[in-house]
């Protein structure tokens, strides 16, 4: 049995960009699981989202990530408790729409104080 792909609708997007168009100069860094048939589709989804409003993209951060143990969206930060509020304000919006978005702490990697990296796991 085929599942539908994740991707995000046009109403989706528009949403979001006006979310996010709050918080100026952010920079963030996606990443996706190979395991994954619709991941590099979908994360393009939010790559395309991020650079409309002008956030920085950590090109660096572009990369296939193992994401087994994580949620099909995962926020990434480099200490607990510092989701930034634009992380927040993008995790909040994902809900309206019923799309689920798990914190995770990774002090190991290079993740700047105020920035977050998306990451596209595999489908739970």
């Amino acid at each position: 049995m085929h599942s539908t792909p994740r991707k995000l609708t046009t109403h989706q997007k528009a949403v979001l960009i006006q979310v996010l168009l709050v918080f100026p100069v952010q920079q963030v860094g996606v990443c996706y699981s190979p395991a994954a048939a619709d991941a590099l589709a979908y994360a393009q989804d939010f790559l395309t989202i991020f650079k409309a409003i002008g956030w920085a993209v950590n090109e660096e951060e572009w990369a296939e990530i193992v994401t087994d143990q994580s949620a099909s969206l995962t926020l990434i930060v480099s200490r607990e408790n510092t989701l930034p509020p634009s992380a927040q304000a993008l995790r909040d919006a994902l809900r309206i729409y019923e799309i689920e978005v798990e914190t995770f702490c990774d002090s190991d990697r290079n993740i700047a104080s105020g920035s977050f990296v998306l990451a596209i796991g595999s489908r739970m």
